[in-house]
């Protein structure tokens, strides 16, 4: 079988791009939330960066909130032929959907795609969970539904995949510092609590269900949180991600991380993260200092050997240019990819 390039993409509120007909917005039209640029050019930087790494599957995270509009992005702007599917979130205008490629003989020819609405799956309704150890039992809900599909090569090899954007642990007003430590606080619980429901009640449960566990599954998306290293993490004692990747008590329900893999041993060993990072921001709190977050991540199974290798932070392009001087109206976030080879 051949190696399948996969692309995960926070591709920055997509939904700008559509008008209430789930048609492009005009050209000229200013996108909501990019008011320096405008429609057209955003559709030209976010499909040049995809047709430039060539992918044959795109997670696209932050994308519209109607199948159609994700569709007809890939069929106007898109190099090839695509199937496309987008989980639809009542309410939320940032949903995460995905595209794969069908013109180039790697999937099935019939049934590339199967989806799984996980709006209709009790697992990812509003769920209650006790945080803290303290007999008060508290409410939460994911703000953008999960999207869960399974793909089947032209091989007829299949893997299932879950595309996450989590919530978001940014603050975006001034706060009293100690306010500000109890908003974060309180987005980190929300952060961890959607992860612990991942794991729980879905991961734990696949990949230790004989009808499942052997079928190949990668977890990717915007978890919007890092590796357990920053000043809140430690307060909490631990991390979305860490959550997701699984329990050290039970090890063969682990995920691995496909970035922290192309880490050397050195900084493998001393849990050194710095050359990872996948979005950059200015911090207002400290004189907008430029702060690098790696907070996009691509975690697969161990029910396959090394099926997932070879990821990557996108930040050149193919012809050494920068993304963000080449294509700097795409996104916020970097593209990451991996390749896939399920023989």
């Amino acid at each position: 079988m051949a190696k399948l390039k996969l692309l995960l993409w926070n591709m920055e509120w997509m939904n700008d791009l559509f008008d209430q007909n789930g048609d492009f917005h005009p050209d000229t039209h200013k996108p909501q939330h990019a008011q320096s640029t405008t429609v057209r050019t955003r559709r030209n930087h976010l499909s040049g960066v995809i047709n430039e790494i060539a992918p044959d599957i795109v997670v696209v995270v932050e994308g519209p909130n109607r199948e159609k509009e994700l569709k007809l992005f890939f069929e106007s702007d898109v190099n090839g032929e695509w199937e496309v599917k987008l989980q639809p979130t009542s309410g939320s205008s940032q949903c995460v959907g995905c595209a794969v490629r069908t013109d180039l003989s790697r999937f099935h020819d019939q049934h590339p795609v199967r989806f799984f609405d996980t709006q209709t799956m009790p697992i990812f309704q509003p769920f209650e969970l006790t945080n803290e150890n303290d007999g008060i039992i508290e409410k939460y809900r994911f703000e953008r539904s999960p999207l869960y599909v399974e793909i089947t090569t032209a091989e007829g090899e299949a893997f299932r995949l879950m595309g996450l954007h989590l919530k978001s642990k940014g603050i975006f007003n001034a706060y009293e510092w100690s306010k500000w430590w109890a908003v974060s606080d309180g987005n980190r619980k929300k952060l961890q609590a959607q992860a612990t429901q991942i794991r729980v009640q879905f991961l734990d449960k696949y990949l230790g269900d004989p009808t499942t566990q052997r079928i190949p599954i990668i977890v990717c998306g915007d978890i919007n949180d890092g590796p357990g290293m920053d000043a809140s993490e430690k307060r909490l004692l631990g991390s979305a991600i860490e959550r997701l990747m699984g329990n050290v008590w039970r090890p063969f329900l682990s995920l691995g991380n496909a970035l922290f893999d192309t880490l050397s041993e050195k900084d493998q060993a001393n849990l050194n993260f710095e050359k990872i990072y996948t979005t950059s921001f200015k911090d207002p709190i400290f004189n907008n200092v430029w702060q690098n977050e790696w907070i996009d991540h691509i975690l697969y199974s161990y029910n396959r050997p090394e099926w997932v290798a070879n990821a990557m932070v996108i930040k050149d392009m193919p012809d050494g240019q920068k993304i963000w001087s080449k294509y700097p109206h795409a996104s916020d976030h970097y593209p990451v990819t991996a390749d896939i080879e399920l023989a």
